[in-house]
């Protein structure tokens, strides 16, 4: 049976994102929430909080996510989620961005499976949460993760999401299918497969390529299609005849539930443009429409240009089943 998890992309994947994708979309069998990241403070910040708020997440299996380099800072985030009524929390070893990796975290940590050793092993031994983990091959090297697998035969995780990428590669490039495959052979943890799953014709190539995998992430591909999911689950690469009203629903209540939390025009609109780098990918007729959007300067022009794209997407979908 096939299982669906939404990867977290920060700045994307909050709980106002969550919530209106289930709502109006589905498919997605379990969520992990962006990282929580103390940096040493023992503080977590509002918006972190707010993030994993039950309240938040009423319809959701939603699976808290820390990033760290520290045992004591993943103890902190351990009791506090745990407080909140989560048993499971989910450590990235994969976050490939320079800023992030360069302070030996995310993937930047994979170098060093000694110190991964240490962690876990207090970690562990220090409080009964589950543990999961999301790694990608290793940050300069795909042979670091190699280093790594033995570490994590040692411990009882729930699962294991490899992202076949180095951490250098960030998104480029061609996702690494044969060192995935080799870690199927070395772990004896269930292997969730993440990367590169961006329709339906993809995943059925990836789930030829690992029968024994059940369990798969989508991380960019749900936002920039996020019909996808339910699309994979149903095995059918055929959108709803409704798509772009569908779309438009959700895109409006996305929107206002940024325009309640966000101060400002400017950062509403800036949380929508950053949105759009992936939306449009949906809407391959349209190529200037990217640029349409970024001109709009308030909140009515924007919302005017973006119904009007819509709109002529969905004409020119149904002159095409004419």
């Amino acid at each position: 049976m096939v299982r669906l998890h939404a990867s977290p992309l920060q700045g994307f994947t909050d709980f106002r994102f969550r919530n209106a994708f289930q709502r109006f979309f589905g498919g997605i069998d379990q969520y992990i929430a962006p990282y929580i990241r103390v940096s040493g403070k023992m503080e977590i910040k509002a918006a972190n909080e707010g993030d994993i708020l039950p309240a938040n997440n009423l319809s959701l299996d939603l699976i808290p996510q820390i990033i760290t380099k520290d045992a004591h800072e993943f103890l902190f985030v351990a009791k506090y989620v745990q407080e909140f009524g989560y048993n499971e929390l989910n450590w990235n070893l994969g976050c490939p961005y320079p800023m992030v990796a360069k302070r030996g975290m995310g993937s930047g940590l994979l170098s060093k499976p000694e110190k991964i050793d240490e962690i876990l092993e207090r970690v562990s031994a220090e409080t009964d949460i589950r543990l999961s983990v999301k790694m990608r091959l290793g940050y300069e090297s795909p042979q670091e993760i190699f280093r790594v697998l033995p570490v994590l035969e040692k411990y009882p995780l729930v699962n294991i999401t490899i992202h076949p990428r180095t951490g250098k590669q960030l998104y480029k490039g061609e996702v690494d299918l044969k060192a995935f495959e080799e870690c199927i052979g070395q772990s004896s943890h269930t292997i969730f497969y993440n990367g590169d799953i961006t329709s339906v014709q993809s995943f059925r190539d990836m789930k030829d390529c690992f029968p024994t995998i059940d369990h798969w992430m989508i991380g960019r591909g749900l936002i920039a299609d996020p019909f996808l999911p339910a699309m994979i689950k149903s095995d059918s690469p055929v959108y709803p005849e409704n798509r772009y009203e569908v779309f438009s629903s959700f895109h409006d209540t996305l929107f206002d539930s940024y325009e309640e939390a966000l101060s400002g025009p400017k950062h509403i609109l800036m949380k929508m443009y950053s949105f759009w780098e992936y939306f449009i990918q949906s809407f391959p007729n349209s190529p200037k429409s990217l640029k349409k959007i970024k001109k709009a300067q308030s909140l009515s022009v924007y919302r005017e240009v973006v119904k009007q794209i819509v709109h002529e997407e969905a004409v020119k979908g149904a002159k095409l089943k004419l």
